[in-house]
């Protein structure tokens, strides 16, 4: 033991192979969003894929997500003209608005560049809340830092602002994760429950599945027709609907929105999220009173449920 410990004490004494490769980073942002919508920003794959690209030169393409203690998220970083960068994330812990703990591995070409543990922490309430995000690197291949603190903060930099035009919608129905699920993703009940108070839906095309899309009129109390076109871009079925929203039949995209379903002691909790497209459009929408006419429908849909 004693001659290990001279051994490790020698070794230590070297410094030079190992300087640069270790490295704690913290970053820090005030968001102008309810922390609950921060969380969602933060963890939701729908969102994830909104901000994750720190440039406009860079494409991030999600090979692998499942946002839950033990899942793992797989990601390539392309850059023309540059070797993909793979990033392999994996869910430690998740306390919902409150932190979350991911390790992060990234590699090229099948080499490792660096390890690290990223630990999330969210504080505030009402419409401001604050995000501390604290990396600890350890670079392998090269030296990490510079990259990471550029790669993170241009990253989080992007997340505020899609957090800032985010809506998050969320409602516990008194029902098994499966009903819920059904109700929802049938092509002959879906149209009977969507839509605020007093709307009805008027159906020109269903297909949900990935891929899939759904080509309807929203039509209003006093006979106002309001175009619709979903486009879905990922079911995980009775775990997640990632889709965007269109104003008509290929109409330019307005938002990008995702349904969360997760089991409640019995009951589901639902979670609908939608990131606009622009600031703008969100406290257009926010102006119309989306909230209010979204928890409608939801409202609907627990009733629906219920009837069956």
């Amino acid at each position: 033991m004693t001659q290990n410990l001279a051994t490790n004490s020698a070794t230590h004494a070297v410094p030079d192979e190992r300087k640069g490769r270790f490295a704690m980073l913290t970053f820090e942002r005030d968001v102008a969003a309810p922390r609950a919508v921060l969380w969602e920003a933060w963890t939701a794959p729908a969102a994830r894929a909104i901000w994750a690209a720190p440039s406009p030169s860079v494409t991030v393409e999600f090979l692998q997500v499942d946002t839950g203690v033990g899942g793992r998220e797989v990601s390539l970083c392309k850059v023309e003209g540059h070797p993909d960068i793979r990033c392999e994330c994996g869910w430690l812990a998740l306390q919902p608005a409150l932190c979350s703990v991911n390790y992060e591995v990234i590699s090229s070409e099948g080499v490792t560049q660096s390890a690290a543990l990223v630990t999330a922490d969210f504080e505030g309430a009402d419409e401001r809340s604050r995000l501390v995000v604290t990396v600890q690197l350890s670079s392998l291949a090269e030296d990490m830092e510079a990259g990471y603190r550029e790669g993170f903060g241009a990253g989080l930099d992007n997340l505020a602002g899609a957090a800032e035009r985010t809506m998050v919608l969320q409602r516990v129905i008194q029902a098994p994760r499966s009903i819920v699920w059904g109700a929802w993703m049938n092509p002959e009940t879906l149209p009977q429950w969507w839509g605020p108070e007093g709307f009805s839906c008027r159906t020109k095309r269903i297909d949900l599945r990935t891929g899939g899309e759904w080509v309807f009129d929203m039509i209003a109390p006093d006979g106002t027709v309001f175009p619709n076109h979903h486009l879905y871009n990922e079911v995980r079925p009775e775990e997640r609907i990632g889709y965007t929203l269109h104003w008509g039949e290929d109409g330019p995209k307005h938002a990008d929105a995702w349904a969360s379903f997760e089991d409640q002691d019995g009951a589901t909790k639902v979670t609908l999220g939608m990131v606009f497209s622009t600031a703008a459009e969100f406290q257009e929408a926010k102006g119309f009173g989306a909230v209010e006419l979204g928890l409608q429908t939801l409202g609907k849909l627990e009733r629906f449920v219920a009837s069956r």
